[in-house]
Formats: C-alpha cells, structure tokens, sequence
C-alpha cells in the first residue's frame, strides 16, 4: 500500500462523485490471460468512454498512481500487486462509418476484426489472432500474420497527460515495431506521472466481399488453433522477432521447449509462449523468461528483447520464494 493512501475513503469518494463501483485488495490473476499477479490496492470497472475519462482525471488530480488494464494479455503483473488504482477499461462502443471502423478502448480485437468482416471491410483480419484490447492493440503496434494497427490505423482518441483530449492522426503516434509513443512516456516521469490514454481509435479499412474475409479469418483461426497453446494460460509471444529471424525458432533451437520453473514452462507447441500450466507464480514466468533470454544468447550470441511487459511491485522478486 502506498504510504498515505486512503483506499476505503478513496473509493468512496470515486463512487461518490463518478458513480463507479471500487473494490480494495482486489486480485488482478483472473484479469489477465497469463492467470497471475496479486493485488491491486484499488480496482475499478469503467464501462463507457465517459466513466474512463472521469476516473483517469479523477487520478491525476489527486496524484494517485493509476494503471490502466485492458484484458490483461501481453503483461505479467507482479505477485506483489499493484500499488494505487487499477482502471479496468470495459468501454466497448463500436461504429462504422462507410469504411471507416471506431471502437472504444475496450473492444476485443477479436470482436472488431469479426464486426468489421460482417459489415464488408477488410484490414482488421489479423485482429483475430491479437488476445487483447483496440486500446492495448494501438499502445503496443500489436499485429500477426505480417500486419499490425499501424498498417489500417487512421487516429485515436487520446487522453493527454495535460488533461487535453484530441484526436492524434497515426502517423504522430511514433508507431513502430511492438512500440508507441505510449510507452516511453519520458524518461524523468515517475510512476505517478500522468501518461497519455487511449480512448478510442479509428481504423480506414477497405470493401470486401465478406464471404472472402470469413475464409480469411477461418485460416487465421485454423492456424492458429495448430501452432498456438490456445487452451492454456499465456502473455501471448514473450519476445519480439529480432530483425529477420523469429524468437521462437531461437528458442527451439535452443532446445528450451517444455523447460520448466514451478509453475512456468516453456510451451511444445510454439517456443516463444510461456504457459502457466500448474498455477505458477508471476516470479515463475519472469525467471523463465530471463533464463530464455540468457540461453539464447550464450547459444546465438542475440539478446531477446521483450513483448510482455512486467509492471506492478517487482521489488525483491528474484528472491522470492
């Protein structure tokens, strides 16, 4: 708990003036599609766009450190927690507009890449194969089989750290490989900084046949099924592909398939999945991982770098039991 922090009075007052809901000492593992971290000092569900913006400034205004969650995938939170508030974002308004798609943060990739092929517009196939939110799916570049948000985004509704809101054109959102503006938030911000929030984001997606776009989204969805550990708790890939070859075919090569910390072991169906197969502990998934990443080096002289963040208290988690 963070020195000061009023958890019970907070989340009254959050109720109170926001009409938003609070729990204290929630845990966070059954919010992640990883299935651990511990606790958030206090959680709460938005469910529309307004509530999102009212709790986010909510926060700021009062210094509160915040974070805000989507469905939890591409991320490894702490056994420790997370300290201050975490904002669920369950904002799951969706329009088109000719061949244009919005969706507010929360929408399921999944869900938009279905929505749009069932309304005619092709581009957000690969959505399918993304386990998170429009607003995690932006802030990280997300993207499979060879496409990514940067390729079919056209803007998105930010939340500025200054309490502005505008709507910010792609290309000013510094999208890259896996990465955003959103993630470097500046080097001098500190974990009470505000940070920019995705709101909503606008895709410019083209007309298709949509017989044509549920054939694609059929392969999608066989491949996937023959090459991914679908039925298992996972971040998604653990590492980005380093420029021209592929994290996993490192990894195999490696010989780290089925490599196994407590609950944490490196899955035989695709080597660059972690997979929680006997409700392991976040410290059991980030041991893993940097002792992949040690072993790959030693073995290819390349340093993975990661796609899954690990944020929330990781202090003394080396040596956790």
């Amino acid at each position: 708990m963070i020195a000061g922090f009023d958890a019970v009075a907070t989340g009254t007052d959050i109720q109170r003036r926001i009409g938003v809901k609070t729990s204290r000492d929630e845990p966070l593992a059954r919010f992640t599609t990883m299935r651990v971290g511990g606790p958030a000092d206090l959680f709460a569900t938005v469910h529309n766009a307004h509530e999102l913006r009212a709790l986010v400034r909510f926060a700021r205004t009062r210094g509160l450190p915040h974070f805000v969650l989507g469905r939890g995938s591409d991320l490894v939170i702490a056994d420790a927690g997370i300290r201050g508030l975490v904002i669920q974002v369950r904002a799951e308004g969706s329009r088109t507009d000719g061949e244009r798609y919005t969706a507010e943060a929360g929408v399921q990739m999944a869900r938009a890449a279905t929505e749009t092929q069932h309304a005619g517009l092709t581009g957000l196939e690969f959505g399918l194969a993304i386990p998170g939110t429009v607003g995690g799916a932006v802030w990280a570049n997300a993207g499979a089989h060879d496409s990514d948000v940067a390729g079919v985004l056209e803007s998105a509704r930010v939340l500025a750290a200054d309490g502005s809101e505008t709507i910010v054109p792609a290309t000013d959102l510094g999208l890259s490989y896996r990465d955003s503006r959103f993630k470097h938030p500046g080097d001098d911000a500190g974990p009470a900084a505000p940070r920019d929030v995705i709101v909503d984001a606008t895709f410019r997606l083209a007309t298709a046949d949509p017989a044509a776009i549920k054939a694609r989204l059929d392969d999608i969805r066989r491949w996937r099924q023959a090459h991914q550990p679908l039925g298992l708790p996972s971040a998604g890939s653990v590492f980005r592909n380093p420029p021209g070859d592929s994290a996993g075919r490192l990894i195999d090569e490696a010989g780290l398939k089925g490599l196994r910390i407590g609950g944490a072991v490196v899955s035989e169906k695709h080597a660059n999945f972690i997979v929680n197969d006997q409700k392991g502990l976040a410290a059991d998934v980030r041991r893993l991982a940097e002792r992949i990443r040690a072993e790959v080096f030693a073995r290819h002289g390349i340093t993975l770098a990661f796609e899954v963040e690990f944020v929330g208290d990781w202090a003394g988690w080396e040596g956790a039991a």
